[in-house]
């Protein structure tokens, strides 16, 4: 066995080689970040090949969706994306090869003599193996379609994983696997070996489901005498319930995490904790997941998506970002809010001056724009609930005094207020939620909202006293 590409290699190269068709599944996008973090920790690079040549199924609409999802979650690739399509003839070229070989050879079976074969195969409980692997092909028919077998070998097969040990395969268990069809197009394991090769990958992190691949793969290295790169075959993501993760558990392309509010730096921290550990380490900035990853992390055991966590360690991520930053990524957010004012200036100046206090209280930038409604909510209120029932007779009349009380005031900052907020309700000799209560409906009228003092700050002057006065009983 042709030993393996070892860690130490002086230019590690990673790859991820998505299907295009459809959009960045969230376990595509996990692939994808485990290998660009194993590239960039080492100095490396890490490629992006688009593995197209399903030509019926991919299309230019699905590579733009990969590209966008990969872009977005900050995951960038080394040079030009690689169509695997386009190096068709390359593929050719290396079966051509195998032929001359003699690990490879022309089968002229019909599918009618392939399913009797295989079945006959499968009742002695052993892998197809084509009568054509010793003919001569002079014996053909003339004229007749063929397909090109890879000759598979007498002997078990064994890789190296990294993540799941010494994997062994006897080797009745692989058949002489198709690596150009009839039609002179290559299949998938020819074309992943060749293009791997010629792109120096030196080490492969992907799904599980390709642990067998890897045993099919590595015979062709093998065969064309060429260094394995090291495999490593994380466990796919399961969902909450233990199954495997699929539409039936929510949200599965990179894009919808997006349209749900989630940070690319929140996501991508999620995913990194997805079937790695860094010690008992949960939040990582990226520079830490750049230093600290390796592939003695990753573990052998599935990973549960757990949304509650993702929503945690988002919350903080968002709490640290840029405010300027999320006053711009809240923005759609925050206009698909109902019952809104339709002043833009006014809208972001006052998300912008409460961005500080509001990003601590949200886990996504749609809760984000929750909790600054009370900020731009359309006048006058329609009250229901616990705000309608905080503004009865006597508590209205209440906010006469307070409006009173609060118009005196000469700095209007967070300090004065909460002083004189404390003030009034020690002169009224009532608990603090005999004024804070009426007070907080007339403000936010009934949206979620920070410390009162804080509202209406954010508010500023003008705009708090004219909610409180809309508020007060009518004139005695």
């Amino acid at each position: 066995m042709i030993s393996q590409v070892q860690e130490n290699n002086s230019m590690i190269r990673t790859r991820f080689a998505p299907s295009p068709t459809g959009f960045l599944h969230i376990g595509g996008a996990r692939t994808a970040l485990f290998n660009w973090l194993f590239a960039r920790h080492h100095g490396g690079e890490f490629l992006l090949r688009i593995e197209d040549t399903d030509r019926a199924r991919s299309t230019q609409e699905a590579i733009d969706a990969i590209s966008e999802g990969l872009s977005w979650l900050g995951l960038d690739w080394d040079g030009d994306a690689i169509s695997q399509f386009a190096r068709a003839d390359r593929h050719v070229e290396v079966a051509n090869t195998l032929i001359e070989k003699g690990r490879a050879f022309r089968c002229y079976c019909t599918p009618e003599e392939v399913d009797a074969l295989r079945e006959q195969a499968f009742a002695e409980g052993r892998a197809l193996r084509s009568p054509w692997r010793d003919r001569d092909a002079a014996e053909a028919p003339a004229d007749a379609p063929f397909v090109v077998r890879f000759r598979a070998g007498d002997e078990d097969v064994v890789i190296e994983d990294a993540v799941q040990g010494d994997v062994r395969w006897a080797a009745k268990e692989f058949d002489d696997l198709v690596i150009l069809r009839s039609d002179g197009t290559p299949t998938y394991n020819l074309a992943v070996v060749v293009d791997d090769h010629d792109m120096a990958i030196t080490h492969i992190i992907r799904g599980d489901d390709h642990l067998v691949n890897g045993g099919r793969q590595s015979q062709i290295y093998d065969a064309m005498g060429w260094a394995r790169p090291v495999f490593a075959h994380i466990p796919l993501i399961h969902g909450p319930d233990g199954k495997k993760l699929s539409k039936r558990h929510g949200a599965l392309g990179a894009e919808a995490y997006r349209d749900m509010g989630y940070l690319p730096e929140g996501l991508r921290n999620y995913l990194l904790r997805l079937g790695w550990a860094h010690g008992d380490q949960e939040v990582f900035t990226d520079a830490e997941a750049v230093a600290a990853f390796s592939m003695k992390g990753l573990n052998k055991a599935p990973a549960r998506m757990d949304f509650d966590k993702l929503a945690h360690i988002n919350g903080h991520h968002l709490g640290k970002a840029d405010d300027a930053r999320l006053g711009a990524l809240v923005r759609p957010f925050v206009d698909a809010l109902e019952d809104r004012i339709d002043d833009a200036d006014v809208i972001a100046a006052r998300y912008n001056a409460a961005m500080p206090v509001l990003k601590t209280r949200a886990s996504t930038l749609e809760e984000l724009a929750q909790q600054g409604y009370f900020l731009i909510k359309q006048r006058p209120f329609e009250f229901s609930g616990k705000a309608a029932k905080a503004l009865k007779d006597e508590a209205r009349d209440r906010l006469n005094r307070l409006f009173t009380h609060l118009s005196d005031l000469t700095v209007w900052n967070e300090d004065e207020l909460a002083n004189a907020l404390q003030s009034f309700a020690e002169s009224e000799e009532v608990g603090f939620g005999k004024v804070g209560q009426p007070l907080r409906a007339a403000l936010t009228g009934g949206a979620p909202a920070p410390d009162l003092a804080q509202v209406m700050v954010f508010l500023g002057r003008d705009e708090a006293l004219d909610r409180i006065q809309e508020q007060m009983s009518p004139a005695n």
